[in-house]
């Protein structure tokens, strides 16, 4: 890994509920010592991508990412091409909805939509989703390239007891995901939340990232599994076509299988 490569890494450590970090902090979180850790933050001050705050010291993201961010979203329009779907996902199915964006092998949180119906509900408060661990991961790793589960299952870390940690089980949750269309994670990275997920897809042709419903574990049923994936496909073909793309006529046949079956049968799925 560069030495840019292991500065720039320090920008993910910062989330909406996470906004300022220490020096102290961030060394835990990188894992790293605290002369280097401070070295590569001069360096991103530098260049504007963080700033310190005056009153705490804390750092925080600079207006340089500001600048990208929006120069990213006027170029490659995709914020903008899924808050549509991700509101009448929240309104739907009165849970949280969001969206990925797949770059490299990383995916990244791209927006999400929190529903006003329930006092307890699933936050999403990450800025990288681990492939194998959430529904958004494992879901582009069933409709992405071969060469990203190879990347996944070199990093198997467990989150929670519900966790794929061999390259076997992880291996069997996608050919599920390749039968029904549709990536779940049932407490495998959040303890009590139950996820499920739809791959989208650009103007490029492969998975372009995903668009994911995520519930508390202890409400979801059945039903409101029959109803997140009926409202899924809807999103998705929503933003594959805002984003240019086409999908895939598998995937198609895939949601047209699990979304006939009765929600009887989806719960076992």
């Amino acid at each position: 890994m560069s030495t840019v490569t292991k500065a720039l890494a320090f920008l993910s450590c910062f989330s909406p509920t996470r906004p300022e970090i220490g020096l102290s902090q961030l060394c835990r979180l990188a894992g790293r010592d605290k002369a280097t850790t401070y070295r590569h933050m001069q360096a991103l001050e530098a260049a504007g991508f963080v700033e310190q705050n005056p009153a705490t010291r804390h750092y925080r993201l600079g207006p340089a990412v500001m600048q990208l961010a929006q120069v990213r979203e006027a170029t490659v329009p995709r914020k903008e091409g899924a808050l549509a779907a991700l509101a009448m996902l929240a309104r739907t199915t009165g849970e949280t909805a969001h969206a990925t964006v797949l770059s490299g092998s990383t995916l990244y949180a791209l927006a999400s939509c929190e529903s006003p119906e329930h006092g307890t509900r699933a936050i999403v408060d990450i800025s990288t989703f681990p492939l194998h661990a959430t529904a958004s991961g494992v879901c582009v790793l069933a409709f992405g390239p071969e060469a990203l589960f190879e990347v996944a299952a070199a990093n198997l870390e467990r989150f929670t007891s519900a966790t794929p940690v061999t390259r076997e089980d992880l291996a069997a949750v996608i050919a599920a995901i390749r039968e029904t269309g549709f990536g779940r994670a049932n407490q495998s990275f959040e303890a009590e939340i139950h996820a499920i997920s739809a791959p989208v897809f650009d103007h490029s042709g492969p998975v372009a990232g995903a668009v994911s419903v995520a519930s508390v574990a202890s409400r979801f049923t059945p039903e409101l599994e029959h109803k997140i994936k009926t409202n899924l496909a809807a999103a998705s073909r929503e933003i594959t076509r805002n984003w240019g793309g086409t999908l895939p006529a598998n995937v198609e046949a895939a949601w047209a299988r699990s979304l006939s079956q009765t929600p009887a049968l989806e719960s076992v799925s």
